[in-house]
C-alpha cells in the first residue's frame, strides 16, 4: 500500500508497520538502567535507534504536557514503534482529572509505564504549575498520582529532585516522598541535585547545583520498600555499577545522546546477557530499514540522523562522521544513501 500521510502514521506505527512476528520478545520492565526523558532528544527516532543498541534499557519519551495530549495532536505525541518496548511516557501537569485522562491514553496506546514530571525547573513549566515547583505541593502530587493509578493499570512513577530553592532539608524531601508514596507511588526517580526555580536556566540547573548522591542513597536506606532510581551526572558504566550498590536503578541523560555506543555494553554488563556488543556497522545496517520507512512517511533525513552523530564519539574519524552527516543530511534529496556513504567514509578511515 502507498504510504500514509505523516499525520496519520502514529496509529499504524504500533500495529501494521511493526508486526509482532518481526519484533524480539519484550523483556520484563526493569528500571535497573534507563535513559532520561529529554526534550528534543528522546523522540521516537532516537528511541528506535537506542533499542538497537540495548534490548533491556528502559526508554522514556520526551515530556508531554497534558494540554498537548488532550487538546493537541495526540497521535503525533504518542506515536511509537512496537520495537521500542519497554517504553515509558512522561507527562507534565498538575490537574488530577487531566492526568487521569493522560494515563488512560498511555495505557490505550500500549506504553509500559507513565511517569509524572516533578523535576523540570524551566520558567515555562512553572507557569503551567507543574515540574519541580510541585515539590512544594506534595499533597497535590499525591492527588495526581492517585487519580492516575485509578485510571489505568500501568505503573505510575514520579521523577523529582532532592529539593527546590532553599527548601532542601532532607526532612522536606522525606515528607514529600512519604506523602506521595502513601498515594500509591512505589517508584521514585531522583535527580541528585536540587533545582533553583529562579535565576538558573534548565541547562544551568543540570550543572550548577551540586550533586548529592548521598541524599538519594539515604532515601533508599530509609525506604527500602520503595524503588529508588538515581539520576544526574552519570556518564560511565563504572559509575552506574557504583550507584547500583546503593540504589535500585540508574538513569542516564545526555551521555546516552552524545555517546550512544555506551548503550551497547549495557545488556552484558548490567543485565547478564552474554555475547559481544553489536558492532557500530551492524547497528547502522539494522537502522537503515527504519530510515527508509520513515522517509516514505515524510520524515526528514536530518531528523533521522540526529541520533547517529555521537555513534563514533571517541573513535578515529568521529569528526569526519559528524561532518559528513551534518553537511549531507539536510539536502532536499537526501535519503538513506547519505548514511551508507558516511559508513563508507568510516571504513576508509579504519582500513
Amino acid at each position: 500500500p502507498s504510504p500514509q500521510p505523516a499525520t496519520t502514521y502514529a496509529k499504524i506505527s504500533i500495529t501494521m508497520l511493526a508486526p509482532a512476528s518481526q519484533i524480539a520478545p519484550v523483556p520484563p520492565l526493569s528500571r535497573r538502567f534507563s535513559i532520561a526523558p529529554m526534550m528534543d532528544c528522546t523522540d521516537r527516532h532516537f528511541r528506535y535507534f537506542a533499542r538497537l543498541l540495548s534490548r533491556h534499557t528502559l526508554l522514556y519519551t520526551e515530556m508531554v504536557t497534558t494540554g498537548a495530549l488532550l487538546r493537541g495532536d495526540t497521535e503525533r505525541h504518542l506515536a511509537f514503534d512496537a520495537a521500542e518496548h519497554p517504553v515509558a511516557l512522561q507527562v507534565g501537569g498538575s490537574d488530577p482529572t487531566e492526568l487521569a485522562q493522560a494515563a488512560r491514553l498511555a495505557e490505550s496506546w500500549g506504553y509500559d509505564e507513565i511517569n509524572l514530571n516533578v523535576g523540570c525547573p524551566s520558567d515555562r513549566v512553572q507557569s503551567g504549575r507543574f515540574g519541580a515547583c510541585l515539590m512544594a505541593e506534595p499533597a497535590l502530587v499525591a492527588e495526581c498520582v492517585s487519580a492516575m493509578r485509578a485510571a489505568c493499570v500501568l505503573p505510575v512513577t514520579v521523577k523529582t529532585r532532592i529539593g527546590i530553592d532553599d527548601c532542601d532539608a532532607y526532612s522536606m524531601l522525606r515528607e514529600f516522598i512519604e506523602i506521595v508514596a502513601a498515594a500509591g507511588c512505589e517508584t521514585f526517580i531522583v535527580h541528585a541535585r536540587k533545582a533553583w526555580l529562579k535565576g538558573l536556566s534548565p541547562k544551568e540547573n543540570r550543572e550548577i547545583p551540586p550533586l548529592r548522591y548521598d541524599v538519594v542513597y539515604r532515601l533508599k536506606r530509609d525506604y527500602p520498600q520503595l524503588e529508588i532510581v538515581v539520576n544526574g551526572g552519570i556518564k560511565s558504566l563504572d559509575a552506574a555499577r557504583m550507584h547500583l550498590e546503593h540504589v535500585d536503578g540508574v538513569m542516564i541523560g545526555r551521555e546516552a545522546y552524545s555517546q550512544p555506543y555506551l548503550l551497547a555494553q549495557i545488556d552484558g554488563a548490567l543485565f547478564g546477557k552474554h555475547g559481544e556488543p553489536p558492532a557500530r556497522e551492524d547497528i547502522l545496517a539494522a537502522y537503515l530499514p527504519y530510515v527508509r520507512r520513515e522517509l516514505a512517511y515524510g520524515a526528514p533525513l536530518a531528523r533521522l540522523v540526529r541520533p547517529l552523530f555521537g555513534l563514533y564519539q571517541g573513535s578515529c574519524g568521529a569528526r569526519r562522521w559528524r561532518r559528513y552527516l551534518s553537511e549531507h543530511a539536510p539536502r532536499r534529496d537526501a535519503d538513506e544513501r547519505v548514511i551508507i556513504a558516511a559508513m563508507g567514509s568510516m571504513q576508509a578511515v579504519t582500513a
